[in-house]
């Protein structure tokens, strides 16, 4: 690998929650050389910044709720400025703010307020998207709309590879449409049907549940689902990415979720 490999700690979250330190030693020993955080379950960013330090692990980045960042940014991004990330991350929008909504274009202004603020204490925002940013406004992807009004200086990707997959898109070809504006690449692998099965049910939205089959859909760990990854990768480093983020919203293949981090660190390894 030529790009370092770090874990969006989301992945773990049972985990995090039940043992901090623990985890995150684990996840060193599992050879990943950085992470990005998902909350910092009540520590300050001085003391995590500690922890990294012991293990010589990089903070990478860290999603940060958009509606925290918007109401006080300073304060929000004070503890991930102390934790030494480089970057923060809107990690998701509630529906009311998504595109094809009234919310829409407060959403983009608001990011644009986030960014600037992120500048002035040195960290850069970066945008992680869903499938739903590829509904078309006026013929035009509303994620392509959203780089489009922001400029990069405030405004950077963190594209997911698998929402980009089910939004319709061939992930390597848009990695490669943000070259030298996309720092940091989601690795996240899937198998099954798109669209067969409750997408969102991790994140509190109850879909309508389908029929359990072989083509229901479900988060792999990297490797083990349907992704191209090797073009992925190759495509990442042709972008300028400084670091592949594995991710995986749920745990499969009757695996732990630790146990599926070592599952997609070990195939990149040997890819």
């Amino acid at each position: 690998m030529k790009l370092p490999l770090a874990i969006q700690l989301y992945s773990v979250r049972d985990d995090m929650e039940k043992d901090f330190e623990g985890t995150v030693k684990k996840i060193k020993e599992l050879g990943y050389e950085g992470v990005e955080f998902a909350g910092l379950f009540g520590k300050s960013g001085l003391e995590v910044k500690a922890l990294c330090d012991e293990l010589d692990l990089v903070p990478v980045s860290a999603h940060v709720p958009y509606y925290d960042m918007l109401e006080n940014p300073e304060a929000v991004l004070k503890d991930y400025q102390d934790l030494g990330c480089k970057y923060v991350v809107v990690p998701y929008l509630t529906e009311e703010c998504r595109p094809g909504t009234d919310g829409w274009d407060a959403t983009v202004e608001g990011i644009r307020k986030i960014g600037a603020a992120a500048k002035e204490m040195g960290l850069q925002l970066l945008y992680h998207n869903h499938d739903f940013e590829f509904l078309k406004i006026d013929g035009k992807y509303a994620l392509d709309i959203l780089y489009d009004t922001i400029p990069a200086d405030l405004l950077q990707t963190e594209l997911d590879t698998c929402w980009v997959n089910v939004g319709g898109e061939e992930p390597a070809a848009y990695v490669e449409k943000y070259t030298g504006r996309a720092p940091i690449v989601h690795l996240k692998d899937f198998a099954g049907q798109k669209g067969n099965g409750p997408l969102y049910k991790l994140i509190g939205i109850e879909e309508e549940e389908t029929d359990a089959s072989e083509n229901t859909f479900e988060f792999r760990p990297v490797g083990s689902g349907c992704q191209d990854w090797k073009k992925i990768i190759a495509s990442a480093e042709k972008a300028g990415a400084q670091w592949l983020v594995v991710e995986q919203d749920d745990p499969s293949m009757e695996k732990s979720p630790i146990e599926c981090a070592e599952m997609s660190i070990n195939y990149l390894k040997n890819l």
